[in-house]
This record gives structure tokens, sequence and C-alpha cells, in this order.
């Protein structure tokens, strides 16, 4: 195979998110087959390349990763029934809606979020996608097929519900499975799809959904499937105090001993939200090495609470940011997360809570780690050719005095250059992958259709 390579030269400002934080100007940064190969500044002698971009005006920094989200939630942005509710009410709004998703459906709502996301910076998203209405069990699939299309590093995690309202359950019969067909097509999509090579653009993960929709059973079945198969385990918690309620009444104990009970507080598991910890509980989380996808907009729009992301980072866990589902936020812009990830902690805990540096760590290296990997979520050698560049001239950037700061104190831009494992995939501040426009025209109309004739599938 030719070897294809790729130089960006002059960079205004690079961000290289490594273990001393080193941000260069007047950079370079030289790639081959989607690795990095060198970066530095100054007057070096630069070597030649296949494809050569000029960064005087950019801004660079590693990819955005996102490590949490529900991406077939696009098809129900803003549903005005469920505009003003919490977590449960919200839920239940929903529930018999998501019940007629298929796998057009699917494949397009995950091919629209993508879309956004990259351009916003995002190079790498996980999806947890819990759920499998009747006879329309490939979602996933569909999910996988719009990643490969667009050209996005993908994580998608097998969700699953198995308990409805006769065990229980908050969800509907209608969306629930059994828990042996949940583990077949678990395994199903391992086999089929997870690389756990350097440079992967697709590892699978395995993803019950909650203490109030799966049984501690099959929490136990799923992660002794994934160790078997050295895949990671993913799921919602202490997200509500109506979550602590139900662990409580139902198993008599709270979220984080259940998580524990089923064999979860280990390194190999990453938690959304993580909003309701004790002192103590955060410190357990800590020794195991638990990542948490920290979902500020949606834990706003919900009213579910602050995470305490300060003490869970000091204790140890990688706190990682996710944009959630787009019908809790309702919007999958990464750099807007990252940037209310940062207001949000001040506001709670003191303007000395978050650093800039500290909320980008948590966008990049730190979510990166989150999902289990290690060559992406920096600019060194060796790591993936993972590059989002943001243009200073821009009005909102006007008169900053510190291209880093703007990244976050500024209002969120959208990316002009976007490299996806060396690959160009946004220029310009256009996708070069699909055509946009044509994906939102399907979009709308199967939104429009899903909310509009619930006795309908779309």
């Amino acid at each position: 195979m030719p070897t294809t390579s790729l130089l960006i030269k002059n960079i205004h400002t690079l961000v290289l998110m490594d273990a001393q934080n080193q941000v260069l100007r007047g950079a370079y940064l030289y790639a081959e087959n989607g690795e990095i190969r060198r970066v530095g500044s100054g007057t070096a002698r630069l070597p030649k390349a296949g494809r050569v971009i000029d960064g005087r005006h950019f801004i660079a920094l590693p990819g955005l990763v996102n490590t949490h989200h529900h991406l077939y939630q696009t098809l129900t942005r803003a549903y005005a029934p469920a505009a003003d509710a919490k977590l449960f009410d919200w839920l239940r709004t929903l529930y018999p809606i998501w019940a007629r998703l298929d796998e057009e459906c699917a494949e397009v709502a995950a091919l629209a979020g993508m879309a956004e996301l990259l351009l916003s910076g995002c190079t790498t998203t996980s999806d947890h996608h819990y759920l499998f209405p009747r006879g329309r069990g490939h979602l996933i699939d569909a999910q996988i097929a719009a990643a490969r299309r667009i050209g996005i590093r993908f994580h998608p995690t097998r969700g699953s519900m198995s308990v409805g309202p006769r065990q229980g359950g908050l969800p509907p019969d209608s969306v629930v499975q059994g828990e042996d067909q949940i583990l077949q097509d678990c395994e199903r999509l391992i086999g089929k799809y997870h690389d756990a090579a350097p440079g992967s653009m697709l590892r699978v993960a395995l993803a019950p959904c909650s203490p109030f929709s799966v049984s501690p059973e099959l929490m136990r079945a799923s992660a002794d499937l994934a160790r078997r198969h050295g895949v990671r385990l993913h799921t919602h918690l202490a997200e509500t105090r109506d979550e602590d309620a139900y662990c409580l009444s139902r198993f008599g104990k709270r979220p984080l001993d259940l998580l524990e009970e089923v064999g979860w507080l280990c390194g190999d598991t990453w938690l959304a939200h993580g909003i309701h910890f004790n002192r103590g509980e955060v410190n357990r989380l800590g020794r195991a090495g638990v990542g948490i996808a920290h979902c500020p907009s949606s834990n706003m729009r919900l009213g579910s609470g602050i995470a305490p992301v300060p003490a869970l980072r000091r204790a140890g866990c990688p706190v990682g940011l996710g944009v959630d589902g787009s019908a809790s936020n309702d919007s999958s812009h990464m750099l807007a997360e990252a940037r209310q990830a940062l207001l949000l902690q001040r506001v709670r805990y003191g303007a000395g809570a978050l650093s800039v540096a500290d909320a980008l760590r948590m966008a990049t290296v730190e979510g990166a780690r989150c999902l289990g990997r290690d060559d992406i979520g920096s600019l060194e050698p060796g790591k993936r050719a993972d590059v989002a560049m943001f243009d200073l001239r821009g009005a909102g950037y006007s008169g900053a005095g510190d291209a880093v700061s703007a990244l976050l104190l500024c209002a969120p831009a959208q990316v002009d250059t976007l490299l996806v494992e060396g690959r160009v995939v946004v220029e310009g501040g256009a996708l070069q992958t699909i055509s946009l426009e044509s994906i939102l025209r399907r979009h709308r109309k199967l939104a429009a259709k899903l909310q509009s004739e619930p006795r309908s599938r779309c």
C-alpha cells in the first residue's frame, strides 16, 4: 500500500495535550498513514508530504472525544411534551415514540448527529443504543454503516433493557428484550465488528442501560461476556435522586453498591453522569479507576444536578465529556459541551474549580482514557492524526489575547478543518464525506413523521 503523508505547517497555535500540556507557536505536524510522526516548532526543515495544509490562521488541537450519546434521539429534539420534564417523566413521554424506530431511522439519525459532532471538532464518538423495538434488532449495524460512511472514529455500545413495568422497571414492554437474546446479539456484534488494533476506527462495548431497566443478573452476565472478549463496559449511574430512591426501594442499596455487587467497579468501566455520589463513593470510584462521562448540558436541561467533577478527577477517575442524547441536550456540539463543563463547575465550586486546560483535557485525553484508548487524545508521535483546526479570524475570536482560552471563553465555533486518521473530513467548514443537505432532508422528514403520527412506523 502506498504511503499517504500529510503536513500541517505554520500553525498559529498547536495544543498538544501531552503530559506537560505543551502549547507550540508557529508549529508543524507531520503524519504518515494516519499516524503522527513529528511535531515541533521553529525553523526545523520540514518533511515533504503528499498533502500540505497552511495553519497560519488556526489553532489546532486533538480531535475531541465524545464519551456518551444517544444518536437516535436527534429525531426527537425539542419535543414539546417533554420540554420541561425531569428524567423519569421525560423517558415515559418519549419511550412510545422511540418504540417506532427502525434501521432507516437509526442510520439517518446517526448521520445527522455524527455530522454535527464532526463540525464541532469531534473525531471520536461513542453511542449508547439501548432501545430495540420488536422485530428491529439491527439498529447498531445501521449506525456502524453510518459511521463508516461519514468517516468518524466510532465506539458503539450495545445497550439493553430487559425489565419492563411488569417486573418493576420503567421502560414499556414493547422496547425490552429477553436476556438471552440480548447476550447473543452482544456476542454477534463483538465478533462481527470489534477491532482492538491500535488506530482502530471501530470498537464495541457492552452497555446495559440503567438500574431501573435491567436486572442484576444481566449486569453480571454482560460483565462476564465483556471480559471474555476484552471489551469495555458502560452504563448510566447516579444520574438522579429518583434513581437513588428506586435502587434503595428495589435492591436495598445505593446505585454504586449495586454496581460493585455485580462486578462492575473496575477500570474497564465508564459511567454516564455520575452526579449523586457521596465523598466515600467518589474515593471508591477513583481507587477502581472507573471513568465518568460528564454530561453538563443534559444534566442542566433535565434538572438532574451537578456532577462533582473536581473531586472525581482528584480521586483518580478519568472524566470525559458527553453531549448525551439530542433530546436532552439538544445539541451535539462538543466544543460547546466543554465550555458548559467549565462554566458549570465554576458556578458550583468557584472560579478556580476548573481551568480551560482542564476542560480541554476532559474533552480530549481524558475522554480517550474513558474509552480505553491510548492512541488518541493528544498530538504526539505515535498517536493517530486526529486534528481539529479552528480559524482564529472569525468574528467571535476577534480581540482574543490567548487563542487557547478563546476556544472556551468565547462563543463555541464550528471547526474549519478536521482530520480523522489523517484524512480530511471537514474542510472550509464543510463536510467532505457526505452530502449533508440530502441527509438533513431525510432526517427532517423522518423526525416529523415520527413525532406527528404516533400510530405509524417511520
